[in-house]
Formats: C-alpha cells, structure tokens, sequence
C-alpha cells in the first residue's frame, strides 16, 4: 500500500520524526533544558503581570504545569523520552507532539514550533506582543 501511495506521489516527509536522529542522551539534555528555561519564563509571568490568584507553575519529573486560570485552563508539557518528544496540551489549541529539529522543537503535522505556538497564545492570554519564548528556547 505504501509503495502505491509513493507511486501516486504522496510526499510522507512532512510526517517523518525528526528526533530519532538525536541520541537519547541529547535528547534528555535539551528536554530537560528546555523544560527548565520554560518553567523559569513562566514564573516570571507571575512577577510582572497582573496574573489571576490561580495562576501556579511547578516543574517536577519531566512534566511543567501552568495553571494559567480557572477560566483559561491549565497547560502541560512534558518530557516523553521513548519517542524521544516534548508533548504539550494547551487549553487554548489542544495537543501537540513536538520533534527535536535544528536545535528547535517542531510540530511535524504543520511545522510549526513550541515557541510560536507560545507566543501567540501567552500574548493573547497576557495582552504583550513582547513576550518571546523563542529568545528563551534558542
């Protein structure tokens, strides 16, 4: 079947898996920095922006939680180390299954990265064109 489709020209490389091409052992590093730079930028969020009483960051084990508010929802993003991903669920557009791809984490479905999705969310939800998860994660 899959020759067939190949036959017919349906290109599969926007579907192919970028991480399996790093070594676990990168994987985990570049997971775990980026888990940790994140959770760091969303505590600042508490600093300096009217947040609601509900809003909680807290990275434990490979999973970051941001409960942005109870009318907004509550973001997840985790490590997930057999298939070598960062998963995020947001309240906002729902899940993803992010790659490691040139040093940056892409959704192999639209090839969007975890940090554009960010921005454009967390400056709707926060109302600042400023906030930049890529300068974070580059």
């Amino acid at each position: 079947m899959l020759r067939g489709l190949r036959a017919a020209g349906v290109n599969f490389s926007r579907f192919q898996r970028f991480s399996v091409e790093v070594s676990q052992n990168e994987y985990e590093t570049v997971a775990e920095e980026t888990l940790q730079r994140l959770s760091d930028y969303f505590d600042h969020f508490g600093d300096v922006y009217p947040v609601s009483e509900q809003y909680d960051v807290s990275h434990s084990m490979g999973v970051l939680t941001v409960v942005v508010s109870e009318k907004i929802g509550t973001y997840v993003i985790n490590k997930q180390s057999p298939n070598k991903q960062i998963w995020l669920s947001s309240p906002i557009s729902g899940p993803k299954r992010y790659d490691l791809k040139e040093k940056r984490w892409v959704y192999a479905h639209d090839g969007e990265a975890m940090d554009e999705l960010l921005n454009r969310e967390f400056r709707r939800i926060l109302n600042d064109e400023n906030i930049d998860f890529h300068k974070i994660l580059a």
